[in-house]
């Protein structure tokens, strides 16, 4: 399967150090990335891009608010007449305790949601493309910036792609609940979205019963895992579950939303994955889908996490199928896998 990424200096602007979501986790990325692996640079998304899925009056504000009371700035040779340096630090603020932003931040945030349509664009034609983005986007809102997210860039890339297809599916392996994903398409029967995550941990969503709306009832399938779940319990919920789901679907496009914080050296969460973990993860995806993937980054905050990123890469290149895990999944996990399979019918 030919690969891409999409990356690009742009989303240096974009910092905060000391933050979990700085820009080192996505320098740390590229150090690990395939030696012949085409890159593609960053491009923006157009306001009308965003308002598919974000209220317009949100853009304003939030364009405002990183903007605020600020006249000039000047970071590491970007010129960016919005913002200005104290200390010989850029000026940044927080829109709550968890996401911060600073003059460049809306702009960052177009090229990330940018990056994911072009990704899409890249993947319908036949490349399987990575938008290596920051900053991450699936706990943004239609009207909220939350959980280090500002613009929600999985979504912006589908609704993009509800233009020209008719079938959009979205797979969030994070190990936090994307409920700005899920919110966003909860009414629809367009996009079937499928979240694995830790049960009881931010932002406290993703629940059973959380099945859809009106027209999407049955598109939303959230299948919540208790803390330090290994990959038997994972794989127990993709062949179980998702996988039947996809092919039931048939949708003409794949989207990870690609968080890779479930590894066991994480530091935000307690899950037990390590990065080969993710080649059967990828294996099972790639192998169930009918088209080329479109991955974008989402969280992912530990040492092996570069790791990780680059045997996603290392497995799509390859035929061989997924290698099960000589583990069992524990019994809780067995009971959820029971119980979506006969609220989802599969």
């Amino acid at each position: 399967m030919k690969c891409s990424a999409i990356t690009g200096d742009i989303f240096g602007n974009h910092d905060c150090k000391g933050h979990k979501e700085c820009h080192d986790r996505l320098v740390s990325i590229l150090t690990r990335l395939p030696d012949n692996l085409k890159i593609y640079e960053p491009i923006p998304a157009t306001f009308e891009d965003l308002q598919r899925v974000h209220v317009p009056g949100y853009l304003t504000w939030l364009e405002k608010q990183c903007v605020k009371h600020v006249d000039f700035c000047l970071l590491d040779n970007y010129i960016y007449t919005g913002g200005y340096l104290e200390n010989n630090q850029i000026v940044q603020g927080f829109l709550d305790p968890n996401t911060y932003i600073n003059p460049c931040s809306y702009e960052v945030a177009t090229y990330a949601a940018g990056s994911a349509i072009d990704a899409v664009d890249r993947s319908i034609d036949g490349e399987c493309c990575f938008a290596l983005v920051r900053p991450p986007g699936h706990h943004a809102e239609t009207d909220r910036a939350m959980g280090f997210c500002l613009m929600n860039n999985a979504a912006v890339a589908a609704a993009h792609a509800l233009i020209n297809v008719d079938r959009v599916a979205i797979i969030d392996w994070d190990t936090h609940h994307g409920n700005g994903t899920q919110n966003i398409f909860y009414d629809s029967n367009n996009v079937l979205y499928c979240s694995v995550h830790q049960n009881d941990t931010f932002p406290h969503t993703g629940f059973i019963g959380e099945t859809g709306r009106h027209e999407g009832e049955g598109f939303t399938i959230n299948a919540p895992l208790k803390q330090n779940s290994g990959i038997a319990d994972y794989v127990s919920v993709f062949s179980e579950i998702f996988m039947p789901a996809l092919q039931k679907f048939r949708p003409d496009l794949v989207i990870i939303s690609a968080g890779q914080d479930m590894l066991s050296d994480d530091p935000l969460e307690s899950m037990n994955l390590v990065p080969t973990d993710l080649s059967i993860l990828t294996a099972m995806v790639r192998d169930a889908a009918e088209q080329s993937l479109t991955f974008v980054l989402e969280g992912g905050y530990g040492p092996s996490h570069p790791e990780a990123i680059r045997i996603i890469f290392d497995t799509l290149e390859k035929t061989s199928p997924a290698k099960m895990p000589d583990s069992k999944p524990d019994e809780t996990t067995l009971e959820t896998v029971r119980l979506l399979k006969k609220l989802h019918r599969l």
